[in-house]
């Protein structure tokens, strides 16, 4: 297995690996997941009935509106949270939806991670070295 190191912004701190499930479209926290039970209920989302569950998330960023950060935070409090996210656009959506899920957290990568990972990939995130294996 080819080995990629790919360097970026930490948004939250931490270290952690996981099973990287991979989505091209923005997730929308209110009404798109199920804090209960980890997973995209959105209507025509690629991931829908998926769980990102103890995964490495990596996506565009987030939508919707400010309950979004809500919804995530949700899910940490219920133990269905990812083990980590990677994102391509820092918003205050997903920038809050990261602080409250306190798992590590990057962006601004060095190369598109969305075509570098792929689902099922075994990711490692440093973010408090600024790198994603």
């Amino acid at each position: 297995m080819k080995k990629i190191v790919l360097h970026g912004r930490k948004v939250v701190g931490g270290c952690t690996e996981g099973e990287a499930l991979v989505t091209r479209d923005t997730i929308a926290g209110w009404g798109g997941i199920d804090p209960a039970k980890g997973i995209v209920i959105e209507r025509r989302h690629e991931l829908r009935g998926q769980s990102f569950k103890d995964k490495v998330l990596v996506f565009p960023g987030n939508k919707g509106s400010s309950g979004t950060s809500m919804a995530f935070h949700a899910t940490r409090l219920l133990g269905t949270a990812p083990k980590a996210l990677i994102f391509n656009d820092m918003t205050t959506k997903v920038a809050l939806s990261s602080v409250l899920l306190r798992a590590p957290a990057m962006t601004g990568l060095d190369r598109n991670p969305l075509e570098v990972i792929k689902t099922g990939d075994w990711v490692k995130v440093d973010a408090d070295n600024g790198i994603e294996r």
